[in-house]
């Protein structure tokens, strides 16, 4: 057995052994309460608390607290706890009966052993058979609702934290997933561009590879990180324009407009990055002239509104749906839901502008 197994059985083992001890605190708690209850009872309407109604208050409680236990023993061991309540409440009531039945035999005959000339004997059997019936009923009735949804509700919020332990599993899954390729997405573009360098401008090219180190150590501290200051990640993709401009020259030009105070908001690492990739490959390398790339961010209303804006035409082919989109329309879902909005759209008849909403923190 591994150790991560060894020790989630000593956990299991821990949390039966303290439900066991609740259990039995709670079991004879109750039916002690119960016989208070009846001694008082008894008391208010003038009622004899004598020995022999304590004999038969103690029979009751003995016998009660053991066939409840067996009831419950045979709930667990039919796994009635974990089926549907429309499954569950008529095996219960059956099992009532049965109970109510079988405490009714014990305490008969328990009475009757202990006491064969007692005033038990001045009702018929039947009678007194029907009437300890009903009088179990009016104990083991509550007993058993309060057993079964105290656990159906504990099952129920269990269920619910293991769903969200599940669910935030799945989504750091999901979100490593998708970093792991955009990395090596970036990686390949960015020594692509260097590679155009080495021949005709080694000087340049050593620049862009002192860049590029820039770029991969500040990725590389955010890997682990769901979200980052806008700052930090405007400051990686500053780095990638200064790289991709030795590479377009004339035919890159960037423009920012950035508010002050949307600096400090996060934003899931290597989005903007891979947005502004995008637009230089989908849009400013197929233009002749180059063309314009446009970083706007700023406040509008509960939203932090994140604008990258290029010169270029959304592709026929459907380049909207590449992986660099898909992968931040991912990225939001997992980290914001529904709350964060994503579009890409032609404007001004030669512009893609992609525009983020992302909530306010």
């Amino acid at each position: 057995m591994k150790k991560d197994d060894l020790s989630a059985s000593f956990v299991t083992i821990d949390r039966m052994q303290k439900t066991s001890k609740y259990y039995w605190w709670l079991q004879i708690g109750g039916w002690g309460i119960l016989a208070l209850i009846l001694i008082l009872i008894n008391l208010l309407f003038g009622q004899r608390v004598d020995e022999h109604f304590l004999i038969g208050l103690a029979i009751k409680m003995l016998v009660g607290i053991l066939t409840t236990h067996l009831f419950r023993l045979y709930i667990h061991r039919a796994g009635w706890l974990f089926l549907p309540v429309e499954k569950a409440l008529p095996r219960l009531a059956i099992g009532i009966l049965i109970v109510c039945l079988l405490d009714t035999i014990i305490r008969i005959s328990v009475i009757s052993w202990i006491d064969p000339s007692g005033s038990n004997k001045k009702l018929e059997f039947s009678t007194r058979f029907l009437l300890v019936t009903v009088e179990n009923g009016l104990y083991i009735i509550p007993w058993t609702l309060i057993y079964y949804f105290f656990h159906y509700i504990q099952k129920t919020r269990n269920q619910e934290l293991d769903t969200l332990k599940l669910e935030a599993l799945v989504k750091e899954l999901e979100l490593k997933t998708i970093k792991s390729h955009i990395n090596p997405h970036f990686i390949f573009n960015a020594l692509n561009s260097i590679r155009a360098l080495i021949d005709e401008n080694p000087l340049r090219a050593r620049t862009a590879i002192t860049e590029l180190s820039n770029i991969l150590r500040s990725s590389m501290q955010t890997e682990k990180q769901e979200t980052v200051f806008f700052e930090k990640e405007l400051n990686i993709v500053k780095d990638y324009l200064a790289l991709e401009h030795i590479r377009f020259e004339d035919r890159l030009n960037v423009q920012y407009e950035i508010a002050e105070n949307t600096l400090t908001q996060p934003i899931p690492p290597m989005m903007l990055q891979t947005l502004v990739e995008n637009a230089i490959k989908h849009g400013i390398s197929k233009q002749v002239s180059g063309g314009t790339v446009t970083i706007i961010s700023k406040m509008k209303e509960r939203y932090h509104q994140l604008v990258i804006r290029n010169t270029g035409q959304l592709s026929k082919s459907g380049n909207e749906d590449g992986f660099g989109l898909v992968s931040t329309r991912n990225r939001l879902q997992l980290l914001f839901g529904e709350q964060a909005n994503f579009y890409i759209r032609e404007i001004k008849g030669n512009m893609v502008e992609a525009e983020l909403h992302i909530p306010l923190t």
